[in-house]
Protein backbone atom coordinates (compact mmCIF):
# COMPACT_ATOMS: atom_id res chain seq x y z
CA UNK A 1 0.00 0.00 0.00
CA UNK A 2 1.97 3.23 -1.00
CA UNK A 3 1.70 6.25 1.55
CA UNK A 4 -0.68 9.18 0.62
CA UNK A 5 1.67 11.87 -0.57
CA UNK A 6 0.01 14.71 2.34
CA UNK A 7 0.79 11.52 4.47
CA UNK A 8 4.94 11.42 3.95
CA UNK A 9 7.04 12.63 6.60
CA UNK A 10 10.04 12.70 8.78
CA UNK A 11 9.83 11.04 12.59
CA UNK A 12 12.10 12.72 15.28
CA UNK A 13 10.33 10.98 18.21
CA UNK A 14 7.21 8.20 18.13
CA UNK A 15 5.59 9.31 21.48
CA UNK A 16 3.11 6.32 21.35
CA UNK A 17 0.22 6.61 23.35
CA UNK A 18 -0.22 10.00 24.82
CA UNK A 19 -3.09 11.56 26.76
CA UNK A 20 -4.30 15.04 26.04
CA UNK A 21 -3.60 16.43 29.40
CA UNK A 22 0.23 15.54 28.45
CA UNK A 23 -0.21 17.41 24.78
CA UNK A 24 0.88 20.68 26.24
CA UNK A 25 3.45 19.63 27.89
CA UNK A 26 4.95 18.31 24.98
CA UNK A 27 4.39 21.37 23.21
CA UNK A 28 6.34 23.58 25.95
CA UNK A 29 9.31 20.64 25.60
CA UNK A 30 9.12 21.10 21.60
CA UNK A 31 9.29 24.43 21.85
CA UNK A 32 12.38 24.90 24.19
CA UNK A 33 14.27 22.28 22.20
CA UNK A 34 13.56 23.58 18.79
CA UNK A 35 13.98 26.61 19.46
CA UNK A 36 17.88 25.73 19.82
CA UNK A 37 18.54 24.90 16.52
CA UNK A 38 18.92 26.80 13.31
CA UNK A 39 16.67 25.90 10.36
CA UNK A 40 18.34 23.61 7.63
CA UNK A 41 17.82 21.41 4.23
CA UNK A 42 17.68 17.75 4.02
CA UNK A 43 18.53 16.35 0.61
CA UNK A 44 16.65 13.65 -0.66
CA UNK A 45 17.32 10.56 -2.39
CA UNK A 46 17.74 6.62 -2.79
CA UNK A 47 15.76 3.40 -2.33
CA UNK A 48 15.20 1.30 0.53
CA UNK A 49 13.53 -1.66 2.98
CA UNK A 50 13.14 -2.16 6.26
CA UNK A 51 13.43 -4.73 8.07
CA UNK A 52 15.74 -5.26 4.92
CA UNK A 53 15.13 -6.54 0.98
CA UNK A 54 14.08 -9.92 1.96
CA UNK A 55 11.50 -8.83 4.15
CA UNK A 56 10.16 -5.32 3.03
CA UNK A 57 7.69 -4.63 5.27
CA UNK A 58 8.01 -0.79 4.44
CA UNK A 59 9.55 1.28 1.26
CA UNK A 60 11.26 4.29 2.02
CA UNK A 61 13.35 7.31 0.26
CA UNK A 62 16.09 7.91 1.95
CA UNK A 63 17.61 11.47 3.80
CA UNK A 64 20.98 12.83 4.10
CA UNK A 65 21.08 13.42 7.07
CA UNK A 66 22.68 16.65 8.32
CA UNK A 67 24.42 17.47 11.55
CA UNK A 68 22.04 19.64 12.43
CA UNK A 69 19.25 16.95 12.04
CA UNK A 70 21.14 14.52 13.93
CA UNK A 71 21.47 16.96 16.85
CA UNK A 72 17.93 18.20 16.77
CA UNK A 73 16.42 14.62 17.01
CA UNK A 74 18.69 13.73 19.45
CA UNK A 75 17.74 16.70 21.53
CA UNK A 76 14.09 15.88 21.06
CA UNK A 77 14.90 12.59 22.50
CA UNK A 78 16.68 13.75 25.12
CA UNK A 79 14.27 16.17 26.25
CA UNK A 80 11.14 13.24 25.63
CA UNK A 81 12.95 10.87 28.03
CA UNK A 82 13.08 13.53 31.52
CA UNK A 83 9.26 13.50 30.49
CA UNK A 84 8.85 9.90 30.90
CA UNK A 85 8.95 8.33 27.38
CA UNK A 86 11.18 6.02 26.58
CA UNK A 87 14.52 6.46 24.51
CA UNK A 88 14.21 4.51 21.12
CA UNK A 89 16.40 1.61 21.03
CA UNK A 90 17.32 1.58 17.67
CA UNK A 91 19.74 3.82 16.05
CA UNK A 92 18.24 7.10 14.18
CA UNK A 93 17.53 6.09 10.15
CA UNK A 94 15.93 9.55 8.86
CA UNK A 95 13.45 8.32 5.81
CA UNK A 96 10.49 9.40 4.49
CA UNK A 97 8.01 5.63 3.97
CA UNK A 98 6.61 5.92 0.79
CA UNK A 99 5.09 2.32 1.01
CA UNK A 100 4.08 -1.04 3.27
CA UNK A 101 4.08 -4.19 2.31
CA UNK A 102 1.07 -6.30 3.81
CA UNK A 103 2.79 -9.13 6.75
CA UNK A 104 0.36 -11.60 4.94
CA UNK A 105 1.66 -11.65 1.07
CA UNK A 106 2.47 -14.39 -0.24
CA UNK A 107 6.38 -15.42 -0.84
CA UNK A 108 5.84 -14.64 -5.18
CA UNK A 109 4.55 -11.34 -3.79
CA UNK A 110 7.75 -10.87 -1.81
CA UNK A 111 9.97 -11.90 -4.78
CA UNK A 112 7.58 -9.93 -7.23
CA UNK A 113 8.53 -6.78 -4.65
CA UNK A 114 12.07 -7.46 -3.85
CA UNK A 115 12.83 -7.29 -8.24
CA UNK A 116 10.49 -4.05 -8.79
CA UNK A 117 13.15 -2.59 -5.76
CA UNK A 118 16.16 -4.02 -7.18
CA UNK A 119 15.25 -2.73 -10.36
CA UNK A 120 14.30 0.43 -9.45
CA UNK A 121 17.49 2.99 -9.26
CA UNK A 122 16.63 6.32 -7.15
CA UNK A 123 19.25 8.90 -7.66
CA UNK A 124 19.02 12.38 -5.68
CA UNK A 125 15.03 13.88 -5.75
CA UNK A 126 16.16 17.18 -4.64
CA UNK A 127 16.23 19.53 -1.13
CA UNK A 128 13.85 20.70 1.27
CA UNK A 129 13.88 23.39 3.98
CA UNK A 130 13.00 22.87 7.67
CA UNK A 131 11.88 25.31 9.31
CA UNK A 132 9.92 23.92 11.90
CA UNK A 133 8.93 20.36 14.05
CA UNK A 134 5.19 19.55 14.23
CA UNK A 135 3.50 17.31 16.74
CA UNK A 136 1.32 15.07 14.99
CA UNK A 137 -1.77 12.94 16.20
CA UNK A 138 -2.37 9.90 14.78
CA UNK A 139 -5.39 7.66 14.24
CA UNK A 140 -4.92 3.95 12.74
CA UNK A 141 -7.72 3.79 10.13
CA UNK A 142 -8.32 0.55 7.85
CA UNK A 143 -7.40 3.02 5.00
CA UNK A 144 -4.34 4.07 6.73
CA UNK A 145 -3.18 6.77 9.33
CA UNK A 146 -4.83 9.75 9.36
CA UNK A 147 -2.61 12.64 10.86
CA UNK A 148 -3.98 16.00 12.95
CA UNK A 149 -1.17 18.24 13.54
CA UNK A 150 -1.51 19.57 17.40
CA UNK A 151 1.21 21.81 17.20
CA UNK A 152 4.18 23.77 15.24
CA UNK A 153 7.75 24.80 16.61
CA UNK A 154 9.48 26.84 14.51
CA UNK A 155 13.36 26.75 14.34
CA UNK A 156 15.48 29.88 14.92
CA UNK A 157 16.05 31.70 11.62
Amino acid sequence: RWVPTDNIHLTLKFLGDVSPANVEMLSQMLSVEVSQHATFALEFGGLGTFPNPRRPRVIWIGIQAPAELEALQHGIEAAAATLGYPSEERPFSPHLTIGRVKQNVSSTGVQKIRTALEQTKIGALGTAQVGAVHLFKSDLKPSGAVYTKLFSAPLKI
